[in-house]
């Protein structure tokens, strides 16, 4: 059926007003029409959807003005391809942008309704786990603030990850259900599904003209349907679409089955499609796991791309104009299988011929690589894809032909650079490797740190760098301002703006003219008192979850992230055990009180990550209830950290953990969030780490342990660590503690071999870094108690972070990779 004809003078909804009076106007209708409540009767929930609702009517008015803009400009569109997007509560995020915060609060306060209870009352969208999910994030909402035309694609997660509790200590997966009661923000849209193929075999079919057409007849669908969010930008300067697909049968139920009385049989089907958009990275440890993963990541890449394409034609006509029109930037590996699918569906699709495909494909798309992480950069048994996608695994075997084919005609590659360059890893069990995959098919590789795109460089793809020179680039990562200093600190924000006026706001690069106020004993004061509060705020969440008390005039000492080995908590907690029995050995001295918190989820497969989290809630037992610690320290954990419990932890920290083993975290956000909230960071020159020690200053942040060089140095030595375990007394002793059960008296044995690791190898140099970690410590703890030289270092922390604004990470994607013109540049 041939397209209708887009109008695009159609008539506009009026502008809604933004009055107070509208707004409880509004909620009321909203509350009485869409949720069925008369408010004598409603509860905080209807109360939350009614006041959503509201919100969301004014941000589709500019969404809808946003879409007519593109079509009518014909300006290039971004289209960012994630497995993950953690964009967290969206209603204070959207309420914010548009400038109706305080009208809304006003409007609800009428009805005896507290805005904050309905803010925290909204659920986190279950979408991510961590950085590469968050960072997807704050880039949607800076596409739209800087009015890059974008979509986001990923998948409508049913579970997410999985919502973690403890129990004795212990982590434990649940499954999230943010979507139990619905989603107000989201537009499912029935006409935007596609099917998408798994299995079967390809067909050669004869051409008129005597040549040969291959096709992929599948043997199995699935329908992939759309379902839209709006993503406001600061002031709503424009409206972006984040678009979630779900996977769902093509036929929800077998009859026949059904009446023969197979009731369960005859939903299976509907059961093997929909576990696809079940959960957030399936363990992957089967085979069946493995084959669940890739479903997903083909199932989102091809429907993404069956969207793009069919969106391009219906515009233009013409796919010649493919890489002038469309810019598709693949975060990470997971949906770089898009490579050989975009060709499939230039060539086999719409007639194509391969030269010209691979020419647009590679102009098309560009990587982001995250990590130098061997097991994090994907591959996948080669059986297993010419299995669920003998097509795609066809042209990634002549996409490899023609890269091999380059590298022999240049000359000078080695047999073993030559096997490093092929997508197929032929050593053991023949796998295709993603990374090369998604890099010989991109024009643009950046990494996210200048120390990681250097590495990239030089260590991980050094071979295909000399093959394609001049494709590798660095895009320093950024996050959003407004939600992660504007909206979750707003105290400090008033108070920035009070004291160098608001234009920061819309450029954060003004926040330098703090510089001049850091030692300001008046400005000082009023610093401290705002984190002061923040403190007390997290004090309380700490009370209420886990029944600790904490005094907010302790130190408050940081580490939320994922928890990985590389992430080095357990060498945070090892040093708090030896503090622990540093102030029981000298009651005498003066000891700085710290709170080290600690938050963070581990993959359920992750063992040694599940045990740290047990170590770190052993000890917190142990140091807690001791009264010879007369409360000098104090551990806590807080479960299921999420983009809410950061918004609350970040504004409240005085000490920021980014203690990472030297060239294996690619970059870091949490850091830069820190950093923004006037946190002053102890971390190693790893990722962003040394572009922020370029920015603050080496006054303003401590730095510590083996340097990237040292650290590659020392595994190559490949020297046992246990002579410099048994040089450093303070170390050796912790360890014994820990080995020997002190910490677990039920199970004495419970970390014997995770210490013993730290003796037979540290690749993470955890005993090697811990003198140095240490003495960086009690460096920290002189600084602390000079507030004045404290407090003047974060003050400067917030100062400089303009440079880690995604909205400067965004400008330059789009003027050095996409190719899209930045308003107002």
């Amino acid at each position: 059926m041939p397209q209708k004809p887009i109008v695009l003078d159609a008539p506009k909804p009026q502008k809604r007003a933004l009055s107070v009076e509208a707004l409880q106007s509004e909620i009321l209708e909203n509350l009485t029409y869409s949720i069925g409540k008369d408010a004598i009767v409603a509860r905080p929930h209807d109360w939350l959807r009614a006041t959503i609702l509201t919100v969301r009517d004014r941000v589709i008015d500019q969404w809808m003005e946003s879409s007519r803009e593109t079509w009518r400009t014909s300006h290039k569109r971004v289209y960012y391809l994630s497995l993950e997007f953690l964009i967290g509560r969206l209603m204070r995020d959207a309420m914010s942008n548009i400038g109706v915060m305080e009208p809304m609060r006003e409007a609800l306060k009428n009805f005896n309704v507290d805005l904050g209870d309905l803010i925290n009352l909204e659920p986190d969208a279950a979408l991510g786990n961590g950085g590469l999910g968050r960072l997807a994030a704050c880039f949607l909402e800076s596409m739209s603030s800087i009015k890059i035309p974008a979509y986001g694609y990923g998948i409508r997660y049913v579970h997410g990850l999985f919502r973690q509790e403890m129990s004795e200590g212990w982590q434990v997966e649940l499954p999230e259900d943010w979507l139990a009661h619905g989603n107000p923000w989201e537009f499912e849209r029935r006409e935007s599904s596609y099917e998408v193929g798994f299995g079967g075999k390809v067909v050669p079919i004869p051409e008129p003209d005597g040549s040969t057409r291959l096709e992929w007849q599948p043997g199995e669908h699935v329908l992939a349907v759309a379902f839209d969010t709006p993503i406001v930008g600061w002031r709503g300067a424009r409206v972006n679409t984040l678009r979630l697909w779900s996977a769902q049968p093509i036929d929800p139920i077998l009859l026949d089955k059904f009446n023969s009385g197979d009731h369960i049989g005859a939903l299976q089907e509907s059961a093997r499609a929909e576990s696809i958009t079940r959960v957030l990275y399936p363990a992957d440890s089967t085979p069946a796991g493995q084959e669940l993963r890739l479903r997903q990541e083909f199932f989102f890449s091809s429907a993404s791309l069956q969207d793009i394409v069919r969106r391009h034609m219906q515009q233009y006509g013409d796919l010649g104009s493919l890489s002038d029109k469309v810019a598709i930037q693949l975060n990470d590996t997971h949906p770089a299988i898009s490579i050989a699918e975009l060709m499939r569906i230039l060539i086999d699709i719409h007639g194509l011929k391969w030269g010209p495909a691979w020419k647009l494909t590679k102009a098309t798309f560009g990587y982001t690589n995250h990590t130098l992480l061997p097991e994090a950069l994907e591959t996948w048994p080669v059986a297993l894809l010419e299995r669920m996608l003998p097509r795609q695994m066809q042209i990634i075997y002549a996409i490899n032909a023609e890269v091999l084919g380059e590298a022999r005609k240049m000359g000078g590659f080695t047999d073993a650079q030559i096997a490093n360059l092929s997508l197929i890893d032929e050593g053991g069990s023949r796998r295709v490797r993603m990374g090369q995959l998604a890099f010989v098919g991109s024009h643009s590789i950046n990494g996210v740190s200048a120390l990681h795109s250097d590495l990239v460089k030089k260590t991980l793809f050094s071979d295909l760098n000399r093959l394609y020179p001049g494709r590798i680039n660095n895009k320093t990562n950024g996050v959003t301002p407004r939600r992660w200093l504007m909206q979750c600190n707003p105290g400090l924000t008033s108070l920035v703006a009070e004291r160098i006026g608001p234009d920061f706001q819309d450029n954060m690069d003004l926040l330098v003219g703090l510089d001049k106020h850091a030692d300001d004993p008046l400005f000082q004061e009023r610093f401290a008192a705002v984190k002061r509060a923040n403190k007390e705020d997290l004090a309380k969440i700490i009370k209420e979850r886990l029944g600790v008390v904490v005094s907010p005039d302790a130190l408050f000492d940081v580490q939320v992230k994922r928890i990985h080995e590389y992430k080095r908590q357990l060498l945070n907690i090892i040093e708090a055990v030896a503090q622990y029995s540093m102030i029981r050995a000298h009651p005498e001295k003066d000891w700085v009180p710290r709170v080290k918190i600690f938050a963070g989820k581990a993959a359920p497969g992750y063992w040694n990550a599940k045990l740290i989290i047990k170590l770190i809630n052993d000890v917190a037992k142990v140091i807690n209830n001791d009264p010879a610690v007369r409360g000098l320290l104090k551990v806590v954990f807080l479960p299921n950290y999420n983009v809410s419990l950061a918004e609350r932890i970040m504004p409240a920290a005085d000490l920021s953990e980014q203690i990472s083993t030297a060239g294996m975290e690619a970059s870091g956000t949490g850091n830069m969030k820190f950093m923004a909230n006037g946190a002053v960071t102890i971390g190693t020159l790893d990722g962003a780490n040394v572009e922020m020690l370029e920015q603050v200053g080496p006054d303003n942040m401590v730095i510590f342990g083996l340097t990237t060089e040292q650290v590659a140095e020392v595994r190559a030595a490949n020297v046992p660590p246990r002579s410099v375990i048994e040089a450093s007394p303070m170390l050796r002793e912790a360890l014994e503690a820990i080995s020997t059960g002190v910490f677990s008296p039920d199970d004495p044995n419970r970390y014997r071999d995770l210490i013993g690791g730290l003796y037979d190898h540290d690749w993470f140099m955890v005993a090697r870094d811990f003198d140095a970690y240490a003495a960086a410590q009690r460096k920290l703890d002189d600084i602390w108690i000079t507030p004045r030289k404290w407090y003047s270092m974060a003050i400067r922390n917030t100062a400089h972070m303009g440079f880690f604004s995604s909205d400067r990470t965004i400008r330059q994607y789009a003027e050095e990779i996409w190719g899209v013109p930045v308003p107002g540049r």
